[in-house]
């Protein structure tokens, strides 16, 4: 945290419920850009097992993403 604060860099947390404001609202701030998401790692729905498996590590510097389709 001191290294991100020295390069003018924040960061918060979210914890966000299945509702709908909420989910148009994060949308809205993806569309935008005021949020942009760390990804680690893209898994296609085949491989769900391995993306799961590569969580279970817990090496993941971002988010773990699983494409539905391709």
């Amino acid at each position: 945290m001191r290294l991100s604060k020295k390069r003018g860099i924040s960061y918060s947390f979210l914890f966000v419920r299945p509702e709908g404001d909420q989910l148009s609202q994060i949308g809205k701030l993806l569309e935008t850009e005021k949020i942009k998401p760390v990804i680690d790692k893209v898994f296609s729905f085949v491989d769900t097992k391995d993306a799961l498996a590569y969580l279970d590590q817990g090496h993941a510097k971002g988010k773990v993403v699983v494409k539905m389709q391709e």
